[in-house]
């Protein structure tokens, strides 16, 4: 178990902030290939963004490009090909379909692309999303015999975000008649459900060179698949006119960037043409609206807000209520329904802050007195809990105390239900299967991913799970591990610390596996003062040798203390508009007093 400590400085990030331990951090320059560094120089990218991008591990300028034709192709996915036949028969024939949704964004968005998508395709289609309180996820046995319960028995069961550990699931839709497609992007247990195909990216023999296809990217592709079998029958007739799946992108963005997959460059494509598309005003009803609850203008549209403006208030339903109300906001056409239904989860994401808000005073609360040597894990559980903010909790405790977190809440039948996020180093789902093995009768259930998973237990053998998840932790982690490392990419000289650097950085493609720059350097804090009540605002001027340099305004977020009088930083580039003034602002992620 860990302690809380005294804290210098906060990430600034949607919802309720946690602090950021200088003590307990390293910083270090990330390190980049001199060759990729001298190509790109070459190629004319500027000193600063060469570096950048080497220490991505970009090598080549074309890396960069994000046109669709970039895109690997479809029918490197295993089964792809195989299940866009089978639905190109389903739909000739008429045949009745069901999505089987997962209640985040990721399967929100995949399942808004499917029904958008078929319905195109001249599906007769339908979607299901399970209640996480009342059916949990995936395609469980329940699930199946409630959409056996329909009017009309469906024929077809497809899987969006979920489906690759469904065997009980499948098992059930067989028996009941009805066949199951499983589209999904977790990693596969033993044991493959019996389903008529399965595309993952993740399967084995998938030779599909991107592993890291979010749940929406895999029905994108399965729907690139179905056009061209589609195509390739005459289905669109002579005139050849098609549905444009690319006007799909916008939500492929959102799913992508909310479910916080690596984007490496296939994922990246996908993402830059998506927002294109939003920028220029193209995105759906539903993403539009959600873009003016959060008050943010869809022309300035960035990885930023599909992340923390919009991923929130969409998973919001899910987590609160019944992500119904979510998909369908994303599948409407009707900008006035469309706009209420924003309304209506922005409401829900006020309430899911406050909920989480208390949650955290309480698990801070009960670390008061547990020390940080005393373990390499965290395993919470607090009756009161709500079950769909865990996840949320469980990355703020993560980030505050830079070790694997899992935290539960009280499920149905005496069940207890936990929600993991790890830090580098530590496969969560890994971790779990260990444990599984080690305690044989311990797991009622898991799954997941190496950052985050799910699980099950019982409430009474919560102890003896937080035992050993430890001892897992103390098995697979070494005290090194325990250390937060920040990167960044060096300093900046002054001539280029500028507005069109910053503005340059701000319209790229950043977020999980390919991090938003961020530089470090020592400032002589110049001026300082508390602006709402919780912030600083600052002037900064750069300690360098020779001559001073200039004065920069700066922000650190959720910090009203007074800083010392010089500070190493990390920090980041920001445009910042204010009154119709555009101007250099630097945001500063982590500060320590500075030993000069």
């Amino acid at each position: 178990m860990v302690s809380t400590a005294n804290w210098d400085s906060w990430r600034y990030t949607e919802g309720p902030k946690i602090p950021m331990s200088s003590r307990m951090s390293n910083i270090i320059v990330r390190s980049y290939s001199p060759h990729a560094f001298e190509v790109l120089i070459q190629h004319g990218l500027h000193p600063v963004l060469a570096r950048v991008y080497a220490a991505r591990g970009i090598g080549k300028p074309d890396q960069l490009e994000a046109e669709l034709f970039q895109l690997i192709p479809f029918e490197r996915l295993k089964n792809i090909s195989m299940m866009a036949v089978f639905l190109a028969d389903a739909i000739a024939a008429g045949k009745r379909l069901l999505i089987i949704a997962d209640y985040d964004s990721d399967g929100a968005t995949a399942c808004a692309v499917g029904v958008r998508a078929l319905r195109k395709f001249g599906a007769t289609v339908d979607y299901l999303v399970p209640n996480r309180f009342e059916y949990g996820y995936g395609l469980t046995p329940e699930i199946v015999r409630l959409a056996a319960t329909r009017a009309q028995l469906p024929d077809i069961l497809i899987t969006v975000d979920n489906g690759i550990a469904s065997v009980e699931g499948v098992a059930e839709a067989n028996r009941l008649g009805m066949q199951v497609l499983v589209t999904d992007h977790h990693l596969p247990g033993d044991e493959l459900p019996d389903a008529v195909a399965i595309v993952n990216p993740n399967q084995l023999g998938c030779d599909f060179p991107s592993k890291n296809l979010a749940g929406v990217g895999v029905m994108f592709y399965l729907m690139l698949a179905l056009r061209a079998e589609l195509r390739a029958r005459g289905t669109f007739g002579l005139s050849g006119k098609e549905p444009n799946l690319a006007s799909l992108l916008d939500l492929v963005a959102l799913g992508t960037v909310a479910d916080v997959v690596k984007l490496d460059d296939n994922n990246r494509i996908l993402v830059q043409q998506g927002l294109q598309r939003i920028r220029a005003g193209r995105g759906c009803a539903g993403i539009n609206a959600l873009l003016q609850v959060a008050r943010r203008d869809f022309r300035k549209t960035f990885t930023y807000e599909l992340g923390f403006m919009l991923g929130p208030r969409l998973n919001a339903a899910g987590r609160l209520d019944d992500m119904t109300l979510g998909i369908e906001c994303l599948i409407t056409d009707d900008e006035s329904r469309a706009a209420q239904m924003a309304l209506q989860l922005d409401a829900l994401n006020r309430q899911r802050r406050e909920i989480e808000t208390d949650m955290q005073d309480q698990a801070l609360t009960a670390l008061d007195a547990v020390k940080p040597e005393d373990g390499y894990s965290l395993s919470l559980f607090d009756p009161s809990w709500h079950q769909g903010v865990i996840g949320i909790l469980a990355s703020r405790m993560k980030d505050k105390f830079h070790r694997p977190v899992i935290t539960f809440a009280p499920g149905n039948g005496g069940e207890i239900k936990g929600s993991g996020r790890s830090i580098p180093g530590f496969h969560l789902r890994d971790a779990l299967d260990l444990v599984s093995k080690r305690h044989p009768a311990l797991l009622l259930k898991f799954g997941g991913h190496a950052a985050a998973a799910g699980l099950t237990l019982r409430a009474s053998d919560f102890e003896k799970f937080r035992d050993a998840f430890e001892q897992a932790a103390q098995t697979l982690l070494t005290p090194a591990d325990l250390t937060r490392i920040i990167e960044t990419d060096g300093d900046l000289d002054e001539s280029e610390m500028n507005l069109e650097l910053a503005q340059y950085l701000l319209e790229q493609v950043w977020g999980q596996g390919f991090p938003q720059p961020a530089f470090n350097a020592r400032f002589r804090v110049e001026q300082q003062r508390v602006v709402g009540e919780k912030h600083l605002k600052l002037k900064l001027r750069k300690q360098e040798s020779g001559e001073p340099g200039g004065l920069h305004d700066a922000m650190l977020f959720f910090h009203n203390d007074s800083l010392p009088e010089v500070i190493d930083t990390v920090y980041r580039l920001q445009v910042n508009e204010y009154n119709g003034n555009t101007i250099l602002q630097l945001i500063l992620d982590h500060w320590s007093q500075s030993d000069a």
